[in-house]
């Protein structure tokens, strides 16, 4: 019998995995960032396996990591993700669309338009995932020279917001009346200029494109920190976020939904899917020994600048081979600190494996076999730590082929993944109303 509620999955993608060993991976495609005939191949994969979107993260500068790092990386650069989802509404029918836009270093007018053209050339399947970028080097790409304060840039989001979404509503939907006969194409009546004059941004409209097909594409909102899940109560249709662990994701999810209600929205219009980076063996022994593999791809080099980050604490010095030794107080993150050694600890890591962990993929993982991660999705789902996952793949193909084959089938026969889609759309996918327009009810 098919659950009540059951899980949404997106695939997390930059465009393909975001561990750092995922190319040198045996089997894995070293050039699968720029191959656009892979990158169709995943898209397609996870549509048969009725995934609900491909999600596109994108940065606007090369990551702002140490060279030893930067220079083993395949995440550093990737394709413009316009362009590439554009491509891939042509060679699939039904998974959503998803592309990261930054409110900071973009106009509201471009998005607004870029989106619209997504939806209307994906016949619905497009979502904005709003972020504010935190890569202080993306300043210097746009003419600045210090990066915009973060207060100031959530602020600056909000508003942003207001008016692609009212750009979205320049067009009532039966504006574009096309009658041959008369010869009226559209009707100027239904055509709302939208003469937006507020504190950070002056746009008059309208939008020269027809309203997109889902009204508005999909919001997806991606800050955990107090003005982030306060956008997301406000704004969001979907968050992505990084809880650890269930305990932060059952945390994370009351207090984000708890503040819908005086925002006068719907809980059930927000859907809340953390990263989940999920290995699959036929054992559990051997779906760890694959993620152990994988982690040792990492330099170490490359991998100890990172440990020393999440520490706060220089580490090179240590004994790579044996036991993390006592950290001492710094003025670094607590809470990154704790997290660094509570890992150690309950997986036994040598400071090797830990500085591999923390340079590969250090977020929430599934490492395991189909059931026992279908068992702790099942157990994130009843539990309100989220409402699905967005997965994170450890290497490509195999990885991808290993959730679409092994794991999805098991959601399915419990009932906690679909076996079709529903609908064409996107918010069909999510289950999330079509918006009114503003403008013309």
């Amino acid at each position: 019998m098919a659950q009540s509620r059951q899980l949404h999955l997106g695939a997390f993608m930059r465009p393909v995995s975001l561990h750092t060993g995922a190319w040198r991976y045996p089997g894995s495609y070293p050039d699968a960032n720029f191959n656009f005939t892979h990158i169709k191949s995943f898209a397609q994969k996870l549509e048969r396996a009725k995934f609900d979107a491909f999600f596109m993260a994108d940065h606007l500068a090369v990551l702002n990591m140490p060279v030893e790092a930067l220079r083993r990386s395949h995440t550093v650069t990737s394709f413009e993700p316009f362009t590439l989802l554009s491509a891939l509404a042509a060679v699939t029918e039904r998974i959503g669309l998803v592309a990261t836009a930054s409110t900071t270093f973009d106009e509201p007018y471009h998005i607004a338009r870029r989106f619209a053209s997504l939806d209307h050339i994906s016949n619905g399947r497009a979502g904005w995932n709003i972020v504010t970028t935190s890569n202080p080097d993306a300043a210097l790409n746009f003419g600045l020279e210090d990066h915009v304060e973060h207060g100031e840039r959530y602020r600056l989001a909000r508003e942003f917001y207001d008016v692609v979404t009212g750009l979205w509503d320049s067009f009532a939907d039966d504006a574009f009346l096309r009658d041959v006969e008369s010869g009226i194409f559209f009707d100027p009546a239904k055509m709302h200029v939208l003469d937006h004059k507020g504190d950070g941004l002056k746009v008059r409209g309208p939008l020269n494109i027809a309203r997109p097909p889902q009204g508005w594409p999909v919001i997806v909102q991606a800050g955990q920190s107090e003005p982030g899940r306060q956008l997301a109560a406000e704004t969001a249709e979907v968050v992505f976020c990084s809880p650890r662990d269930l305990a932060g994701g059952k945390a994370l999810y009351a207090d984000i939904k708890q503040r819908m209600a005086p925002a006068g929205r719907d809980r059930n219009h927000l859907k809340i899917l953390p990263a989940a980076f999920v290995v699959v063996g036929d054992s559990v022994e051997e779906a760890r020994a694959k993620r152990a593999r994988l982690d040792s791809l990492v330099h170490y080099d490359s991998a100890i600048a990172s440990l020393s980050i999440a520490l706060g604490h220089d580490a090179s010095g240590f004994d790579p081979d044996g036991p993390l030794p006592a950290i001492p107080e710094t003025n670094a993150s607590k809470t990154g600190r704790a997290q660094v050694l509570k890992l150690a600890e309950e997986e036994k890591l040598t400071v090797r494996q830990l500085a591999q962990r923390y340079g590969g993929y250090s977020g929430l993982a599934f490492v395991g076999t189909a059931q026992t991660i279908a068992d702790e999705m099942e157990e994130w789902l009843s539990g309100e730590g989220s409402d699905g996952f967005n997965v994170v793949f450890p290497y490509l193909p195999q990885g991808l082929d290993d959730v679409t084959e092994r794991l999805v089938p098991e959601l399915q026969r419990r009932g906690l993944f679909r076996t079709d889609y529903e609908g064409s759309t996107l918010r069909d996918h999510l289950g999330l109303p079509r918006p009114e327009n503003r403008f013309f009810p």
